[in-house]
């Protein structure tokens, strides 16, 4: 699995639709965030969206003030969250293929959302590519990868009972290396309060190069992230690349606290970025901590454009930026 800098040949989104996840009050605005998003992409690489019908198709245009490099696709979907049901791409030399695990809607917590298994069997048939079918349930932002042997995960979620019960953390390991090359894998805690997917790694830590990795971190010690995020951080700073190299530990603050209406916390997280061929691509959430955050991966991706896409609407469905895409990678 190449690492997420590596270039792409597209990105692949899936239009906003689900009244669960966006209630008509918030839609709106997250139909914006997608045309921000789009328009951030296309001009460095494709952009394929899925949309459920031409009806939706025309909206989906209507909205672009430019539909250079989008490709539509009517491949009927549920919901947003591509990273987690789509193919997970790798590749061979100038072959590109693509390794399809099951989704089990986060541990079978939203019945309505199986379907989207299916939707990513879809893009599979699609694009006419050769298909893995590991036959465990993997969810794509429950791991980072480095291009170069190491992986990032944590086991709150790869070794929750709700997804492989009869599996060993080692029997995981072994299924990452045969399917996405992975050597090294590398075992965090916890992630972050509020995360329905039981500790997702995309919101915790990611890799900006084969030897450099960013973690959050909360300051505040009476925050719930306080702790588990130190330790992940203290792991990090101990652990070493497939070539027994030490990695380069850069910290992100955590954004302020956003809840719903209700009070109820919600998984906000610079780490939730997406690395495109020409763009940073950001959450930002309004508050104090946003400036630090674009700051320091402007100075990690010195090439690309960092663009902040402020995520309050979006992250109202439990994700960001980082869990609504999915690269392609170029045959180049």
């Amino acid at each position: 699995m190449p690492a997420e800098w590596e270039k792409h040949e597209s990105t692949w989104l899936s239009w906003p639709k689900d009244p669960l996840t966006f209630p008509p009050d918030i839609i709106g605005r997250v139909e914006e965030i997608y045309v921000e998003m789009i328009e951030a992409l296309q001009s460095g690489e494709f952009v394929d969206i899925l949309v459920n019908d031409e009806k939706t198709e025309e909206h989906v245009a209507a909205m672009l003030s430019s539909k250079s490099n989008v490709r539509f696709h009517h491949i009927k979907s549920q919901d947003v969250w591509m990273r987690d049901y789509g193919p997970i791409f790798v590749k061979k030399d100038h072959e590109i293929s693509a390794t399809k695990w099951i989704f089990n809607a986060w541990g079978g917590k939203y019945d309505e959302l199986l379907k989207d298994n299916d939707a990513g069997k879809e893009i599979c048939k699609d694009l006419g590519v050769q298909v893995f079918e590991p036959g465990i349930v993997l969810e794509g932002g429950s791991i980072d990868v480095n291009g170069a042997g190491t992986c990032l995960t944590t086991s709150q979620c790869l070794l929750n009972k709700n997804r492989n019960p009869r599996l060993s953390g080692d029997d995981i390991a072994n299924y990452l290396h045969n399917y996405l090359g992975v050597t090294n894998l590398v075992w965090l805690g916890e992630g972050i309060a509020g995360d329905d997917t039981d500790g997702h790694v995309d919101d915790v830590a990611r890799f900006v190069a084969p030897d450099k990795v960013v973690c959050m971190v909360e300051e505040d010690p009476y925050d719930e992230n306080h702790s588990p995020l130190a330790n992940n951080f203290e792991t990090l700073k101990k652990t070493k690349t497939a070539n027994d190299s030490p990695f380069e530990v850069f910290r992100l603050k955590m954004p302020r606290k956003v809840s719903d209406e209700e009070g109820m916390r919600l998984p906000a997280s610079y780490a939730n970025f997406y690395i495109a061929n020409s763009s940073v691509l950001i959450p930002i959430f309004g508050g104090r901590n946003d400036d630090e955050a674009l700051s320091v991966l402007t100075d990690l991706f010195p090439g690309k454009k960092v663009v902040g896409i402020n995520c309050t609407e979006l992250i109202y469905g439990f994700g960001a930026i980082h869990c609504v895409t999915q690269q392609q990678p170029s045959r180049d």
